[in-house]
């Protein structure tokens, strides 16, 4: 593990080493490999990924991240009133910090915010927004992979840690890698620490693919761009054009999918590897998974988590969940 930091201004703090491109490809070729070919949906966030996605939350029908921002925005105060002075406040995947900034509003005693993800330029750029907005918070970002153990710096060793982990990013990953995922994050934060985390509750399956297939197609523009840059960063063949965006409820697992199902028997080279797609065969690209309330505080007691409170909207739509270790 290589650690790196600049002391003078905190730019990036480099906690595991990542090789993005020979990850996307070990990924890639792997998922096509499979009796039923698939790849990671943390690859969907290229830098057009990103801007899609920001799109498709402002859509109608994309209710997640209007109604957890409203919850956030309503209970804050509620869920930091007892945060001592002097924390710090680490978020896993941050992307663009959007939503940080309501709690940071409300949190002006933090000793440092450290944002976590696999972008050195989402980084760059939210450090540089939230500066201008919180000039003397100091911002520490680490580049690193969140699904996996990870150091935060020796200087914030003895400070309290609020974890934050918002969008419902947890449904990404299966009940048992969400398990895993939370121990990690147990871990990462000390046994003091409290996380706040955003769900996406079960509801109407009608209200679920809508969301996940919008009118507009900008979630089809966005899965579909993966094929894209798989021929941009593997010397993919990807024909874009012969894949179709496909959004469905699997109600036997509690998940939405996206898949990008063929359009027509056709080989595609990857890296100089054919892997041959006949017409209807699906490449799988996300899981979504949703619990009830119970649900997933039986996920997070499984965990060694503690749930301390919950806060739903009017329609129960979505929920957000502050937690403490277990060993506290």
């Amino acid at each position: 593990m290589t650690q790196t930091i600049d002391t003078q201004n905190d730019h990036h703090f480099q906690s595991n080493k990542i090789n993005v491109n020979q990850d996307f490809a070990g990924a890639v070729l792997k998922g096509l490999s499979s009796k039923k070919k698939s790849i990671p949906s943390r690859y969907l966030y290229d830098a057009k990924g990103s801007v899609l996605f920001e799109e498709i939350t402002e859509l109608e029908e994309y209710y997640p991240t209007r109604t957890e921002i409203k919850l956030l925005e309503e209970n804050t105060r509620d869920m930091v009133g007892q945060f001592p002075e002097g924390a710090v406040l680490v978020e896993f995947g941050s992307g663009s910090s959007r939503k940080t900034e309501i709690l940071l509003r409300t949190l002006p005693h933090l000793k440092a915010y450290i944002p976590v993800d696999v972008s050195p330029t989402a980084l760059d750029d939210a450090k540089a927004r939230l500066t201008k907005k919180f000039p003397d918070l100091r911002i520490a970002p680490i580049v690193a992979n969140f699904m996996e153990p990870f150091a935060l710096p020796d200087w914030c060793a003895d400070a309290p840690k609020i974890g934050f982990f918002p969008g419902s990013t947890i449904g990404n990953f299966k009940p048992s890698e969400a398990i895993g995922l939370l121990e990690y994050f147990a871990q990462d934060l000390g046994c003091s620490s409290r996380l706040i985390l955003g769900v996406d509750l079960k509801k109407d399956e009608d209200r679920l693919v809508a969301a996940y297939d919008d009118r507009e197609g900008v979630t089809a523009e966005f899965n579909l761009n993966v094929l894209t840059r798989v021929n941009r960063e593997l010397d993919g063949t990807f024909d874009v054009s012969g894949f179709r965006h496909v959004a469905r409820y699997n109600e036997n697992e509690g998940r939405m999918e996206m898949h990008l199902e063929s359009r027509k028997d056709q080989s595609v080279e990857i890296l100089g590897r054919r892997f041959d797609f006949k017409k209807g065969e699906s490449l799988h690209t996300e899981n979504s998974y949703k619990y009830s309330v119970q649900e997933f505080h039986d996920i997070g007691d499984r965990a060694g988590w503690e749930n301390l409170a919950t806060w739903t909207d009017e329609e129960s739509l979505f929920s957000v969940h502050l937690m403490t270790p277990a060993c506290n």
